[in-house]
């Protein structure tokens, strides 16, 4: 094989590792590459590559997406190999058969491939809106912002973050293995998603800080486990949070990810803001970064109208180049630095 057809088959199996990984949409997976490489002698052997890649990766053995997903993703991957050639593969059948009769479990795992050889593994619901809420999944704005983050690691290194409204731990996981935060404050309010998150938390291989139920705790001495950041799961309910509480963590930097759902979020997100802009750390207040997916401009729009109202200034982040996860690549998101 040449070397540019090398390369080729290269990004072809990263594009489907990552894409399966993550357990991304079917239709987002470069097939029309995939078919067009089939018609070539190498094709049966590629496919055996692309298996081992996604559903014999060790990885998605170790922690594998939904059944359904990994059926309907080998029957289209058979589908393709029968339509090129005429030989069965055992290879794909077997690992079909593998799992037609396996049941499905209500949570299943995505896994993202970090620049640095690292993942960061999440253990999802395998529903979009599950127990009432819609923070046991992560969507496309936590995907977003981690990149940004990756990209400007010096936001991060050596400070305490808070996060609100965590959900499955996407963003803050990935800032924790790459960034080097000195301490990461991940806070939910639904009980369900902090129990999921303290169990993403663990996952990925951090301990989590002494009492991490807390309303608000500060993160305490920094650990001096290999740079390790100190990890605390606090539940925090932005209606109820007093400013006290909040300057108890004693945030470098406030971000949040795909949080405005409604207008009476958004009016509960301002109103924790205001009370973050009270918090002087090093007589100054913390800098805060807010990522979402523009799904509905009145929404957005409401989001700068309260906060001129809250007298907080903002500026949008030029948009980064570097796309490191599979997401939508027609969503358009957005994110704000805000000037407590």
């Amino acid at each position: 094989m040449a070397p540019e057809e090398r390369a080729d088959a290269a990004r072809l199996l990263r594009g489907f590792e990552r894409r399966f990984l993550a357990a991304r949409a079917l239709r987002s997976f470069p097939w029309q590459s995939l078919e067009e490489k089939l018609r070539d002698s190498s094709g049966s052997e590629l496919l055996l590559d692309i298996l081992q890649k996604t559903v014999k990766h060790p990885l998605c053995v170790k922690h594998p997406p939904s059944v359904n997903y990994i059926r309907s993703f080998l029957s289209e991957l058979i589908r393709k190999h029968e339509a090129a050639h005429t030989e069965p593969s055992d290879e794909l059948y077997q690992a079909l058969a593998e799992v037609l009769t396996a049941e499905e479990p209500t949570h299943c795992h995505r896994s993202y491939l970090l620049p640095s050889g690292d993942s960061v593994t999440l253990c999802e619901s395998t529903a979009i809106v599950s127990h009432g809420t819609t923070g046991l999944v992560t969507w496309n704005a936590a995907l977003y912002l981690a990149e940004w983050a990756m990209e400007n690691p010096e936001v991060f290194t050596h400070r305490t973050a808070l996060e609100l409204g965590s959900g499955a731990g996407l963003t803050g996981l990935a800032i924790c293995k790459s960034c080097r935060p000195s301490a990461y404050i991940f806070s939910d309010c639904h009980s369900r998603v902090l129990e999921q998150l303290r169990g993403n938390v663990l996952l990925n291989g951090f301990s989590l800080a002494p009492g991490t139920d807390a309303r608000a705790q500060h993160p305490g001495p920094r650990t001096t486990e290999a740079e390790r950041p100190q990890v605390t799961v606090a539940r925090l309910d932005w209606d109820t949070v007093t400013a006290p509480q909040l300057a108890a963590f004693q945030p470098d930097v406030v971000l949040a990810a795909d949080v405005l759902y409604c207008p009476e979020t958004v009016l509960s997100l301002v109103g924790v803001l205001r009370k973050l802009s009270t918090c002087q750390k090093d007589q100054r207040a913390p800098d805060a970064y807010i990522a979402f997916t523009i799904r509905n401009p009145e929404t957005c729009q409401l989001l700068t109208t309260e906060l001129g109202r809250a007298g907080i200034p903002w500026e949008e982040v030029p948009r980064h180049d570097q796309k490191l996860f599979p997401y939508e690549e027609h969503s358009e998101m957005a994110i704000l630095k805000l000037m407590l």
